[in-house]
């Protein structure tokens, strides 16, 4: 059975369960109907029992036969016995007259001879039993009706069952045709299809709640790899400029002889570039552990901001007027904030200010610069990947990754990072408070 599929499992299934369903009927139909003629020949030699007997008269301590009613015509046969003689007898074979002999002397009861039924009637006449009555009947016709019936029943039985065979053929496969298809389909469809669906609507039978289910298993799949994608992206964006101060510095320090104290300064770069490394790394692990539900940290909102801040010149944080906890780890939140940073002091022409307050429960950092500003049709558009704004920065650098990543970081979190009212370049970014 398991190497069958299931369409031909489930037709092999109906068909035996619609046989023995059949063979049961048919068994019990001529199971009753033997029973049934072998009552009506019982009651009808019964009958021509009845009928012989009512036809005899006493006379002279002689019992004397009459004419039998109509009632006994047919294919009846019957026997008069009284005192030792045979007063009338048909023509029969010689066991059945030899049995309606044995009757003769017996108490009232029926016996079956090849395809004759007798029954013995005793005669009783004053209390005394003066002859009897044996009555027989053919059982020719009860079986040929017994046969026709068993092979008229064995044959619709095998035409229902042809016809249930095909039925529920031509049933399982329009069933499970869309379920094959949907198959292919699946298959069909490679990473890059991740827009794919089967959408067929609201379910309600098992065949669209199974498209729903897929199509909810396929959102959480192309969401997994979209993540991935992004996350690649991400990463090389944020490791490339921290690589880039090591690889240069490394390169200028081993280019010739220097002094201890040169040596020192580029180990000094190095270390730095390498816990910035480190930081963005952890940043986006905890992200992604955000994202899989895992706990979050704690951090001082002003001391994220300074640290943020540190990374570029000419940046000046203002401390809230009360102490902001931040519900979010320390790293985590200085990898949301510091590209929005690094975004205003790239175009932004000297000055670069950060607030700190909070609105609605949340802790928000305001980043203005006083740049030409991001224009009201690009509001949107900056944050995706690889978008970056009509004007251009200072220095030319920028991937069009960083807002992109600063967003995604914030609302793993609960937060979210948006362009504000105002003049020069404005961001507000939003993060959820201890």
């Amino acid at each position: 059975m398991s190497r069958l599929g299931i369409r031909r499992r489930l037709l092999l299934v109906v068909v035996v369960a619609v046989a023995v369903a059949l063979a049961a009927t048919i068994a019990g139909f001529n199971a009753l109907l033997t029973h049934s003629l072998a009552r009506n020949a019982e009651s009808l030699v019964r009958a021509r029992a009845a009928a012989e007997l009512g036809s005899l008269r006493y006379a002279n301590g002689r019992l004397v036969v009459g004419e039998a009613p109509d009632v006994a015509a047919g294919d009846a046969q019957v026997w008069v016995f009284s005192r030792g003689r045979t007063l009338e007898a048909p023509r029969a074979g010689g066991r059945v007259s030899a049995t309606a002999a044995r009757l003769a002397r017996e108490p009232a009861r029926s016996l079956d001879v090849g395809d004759t039924k007798l029954h013995g009637e005793p005669v009783v006449v004053g209390g005394r039993r003066v002859g009897t009555v044996v009555a027989a009947i053919s059982l020719a016709p009860y079986e040929q009706t017994r046969r026709t019936a068993l092979l008229a029943s064995l044959a619709l039985g095998a035409v229902v069952l042809l016809l249930v065979a095909i039925g529920a053929r031509w049933l399982l496969a329009a069933s499970l045709r869309p379920v094959t298809r949907m198959t292919r389909q699946a298959a069909g469809w490679s990473e890059r299809d991740l827009d794919r669906r089967f959408g067929l609507g609201e379910p309600h039978d098992e065949l669209t709640e199974l498209a729903a289910t897929l199509d909810g298993l396929l959102d959480r799949l192309a969401a997994s790899l979209r993540r991935e994608q992004r996350f690649s992206a991400e990463l090389s964006h944020e490791l490339r400029t921290p690589l880039s101060r090591v690889l240069a510095e490394t390169e200028l320090a081993l280019r010739r002889e220097r002094a201890p104290e040169e040596y020192r300064g580029a180990l000094e770069v190095v270390h730095r570039g390498a816990e910035q490394l480190a930081r963005t790394v952890d940043a986006l692990v905890a992200s992604a552990r955000y994202e899989a539900g895992a706990p979050h940290g704690t951090a001082d909102a002003f001391a994220v901001a300074t640290e943020a801040a540190a990374e570029c010149e000419g940046v000046t944080v203002i401390p809230p007027p009360s102490s902001i906890r931040l519900g979010v780890d320390e790293e985590l939140a200085e990898r949301i904030l510091q590209p929005i940073l690094e975004n205003a002091c790239r175009y932004g022409r000297g000055s670069v200010q950060v607030t700190i307050g909070r609105e609605n429960g949340a802790a928000v950092y305001v980043v203005s610069d006083d740049g030409p500003g991001v224009d009201e049709s690009e509001r949107e558009q900056i944050f995706d990947p690889g978008v970056r704004g009509r004007h251009g920065s200072k220095d030319g650098e920028g991937a069009g990754l960083g807002l992109a990543l600063a967003r995604r970081l914030a609302r793993s979190v609960a937060g979210d990072v948006k362009v504000a009212e105002g003049a020069g370049g404005r961001f507000l970014v939003r993060l959820p408070t201890a």
